[in-house]
């Protein structure tokens, strides 16, 4: 029942757009439960973490944006100031998700696909602090990104190329070699592995498998057409 309760509070506060509450409650349910979550309250687990921090992330944009605006060069190191405060915002909100993944959720992990998730979003949050990073904070969160990250690729062989977790996996792990490492060549192998697997075993997938992996299939396949086009360009 408490369990029941808890994941019932996380939606309201899904839905009252309280999303730090959202998340602990989803903490609470982590830590009562003696089993892993469900695949659903895995992907409320999801959409809790992104609604955490997305505000943060787009805010960390929009200032950088105005910072190096010409037009508003006068006031680029206030700018630069408050991107420095909103960035440790959202550092603290990535190792927030972090510790809870670490230390609750991937002891618990009762099978591949679940192992692979948390992996995956681990390294998730790793990166989107070294998106927002410099100096020590950058390489340490890089690191982490990469550890987890591979980590994660070695339990998704054990899935279906067309698995959604594995598919995910392999764009968001691309995107971090392109954004974060800027290496397209090494970005354009993992998606086109990734896409090589999948079209294979397209045959054998179910209309549920279908509908996930399809949408994660355009993903890569617009990634590696833009990556390709770039690094023409860049030679």
């Amino acid at each position: 029942q408490e369990v029941r309760e808890r994941i019932f509070m996380a939606r309201v506060a899904d839905q009252a757009e309280r999303y730090e509450d959202m998340v602990q409650f989803l903490k609470e349910v982590i830590m009562s439960k003696e089993d892993d979550l469900n695949t659903e309250e895995r992907n409320l687990l999801s959409v809790g973490f992104k609604n955490l921090i997305s505000s943060s992330r787009g805010a960390w944009r929009t200032v950088g944006a105005i910072e190096q605006n010409e037009k508003y060069k006068e006031f680029s190191e206030e700018c630069a100031a408050y991107k420095e405060k909103i960035g440790t915002e959202l550092e603290s909100q990535c190792k927030t998700v972090i510790d809870i993944v670490k230390d609750h959720s991937l002891s618990k992990a009762g099978d591949d696909e679940a192992k692979t998730f948390y992996q995956k979003m681990i390294g998730d949050y790793y990166r989107y602090i070294a998106e927002n990073a410099s100096g020590p904070t950058l390489e340490e969160a890089t690191d982490g990104a990469i550890q987890h990250y591979e980590e994660a690729s070695k339990t998704a062989q054990l899935l279906k190329p067309y698995n959604s977790t594995r598919l995910g996996l392999a764009l968001n792990f691309s995107v971090f070699h392109y954004e974060v490492k800027s290496d397209i060549p090494k970005a354009c192998v993992l998606a086109e592995e990734a896409l090589d697997s999948a079209k294979q075993n397209i045959d054998n997938m179910d209309n549920e498998d279908a509908r996930d992996a399809l949408s994660i299939v355009e993903l890569l396949k617009e990634n590696l057409s833009l990556w390709k086009e770039e690094n023409e360009e860049n030679d």
